[in-house]
């Protein structure tokens, strides 16, 4: 179950994307660095407001799910009893998530297409610099686990 709950989250993923890109990847500009924000807005492609509005709207997309959903699938679908068993099922499906993030969208698809050039900013490839990279596979190895055993933990103190 916690293999298809993480392909289900990383489907979630791909459809924002889709759907954010789907009139142009500036609809998704809020997911490239600063200075490709920067010559977006410069180009008069997007303004500095509809980048706020489009990110407000893409974190509550993202981030309603994978503090909400996961865990409710984890504790009242499948039944996860106790801190150890929570978090390890979100776990795994934010690791499976993540792993989708990274190879198919961030290497992929960002990095070896052009669904998400933007013209007029070619030479500011690529778009996800190294540090960004680190940064990004850190997150994945780190940060989503902590928010598991965060999420798990307090699941745990309420008796779940």
């Amino acid at each position: 179950m916690v293999v298809l709950e993480g392909l289900a989250m990383s489907f979630w993923l791909l459809l924002i994307c889709v759907v954010g890109i789907a009139n142009g990847p500036v609809g998704l500009v809020v997911f490239y660095e600063q200075d490709v924000k920067d010559r977006v807005i410069k180009l008069g492609l997007t303004t500095a407001a509809q980048m706020k509005k489009n990110a407000i709207l893409v974190s509550l997309a993202l981030f309603i799910p994978v503090l909400i959903v996961v865990p409710v699938l984890v504790y009242f679908v499948n039944g996860a009893r106790g801190f150890l068993d929570g978090f390890t099922q979100m776990a795994w499906i934010y690791l499976i998530m993540n792993l989708f993030d990274r190879f198919f969208i961030d290497w992929y698809w960002v990095g070896h297409t052009k669904a998400w050039e933007i013209k007029g900013t070619e030479d500011l490839k690529p778009y996800i610099p190294k540090k960004t990279f680190i940064m990004k596979w850190l997150g994945t190895i780190v940060v989503f686990p902590m928010l598991a055993a965060t999420i798990a933990f307090v699941f745990h103190l309420f008796g779940k």
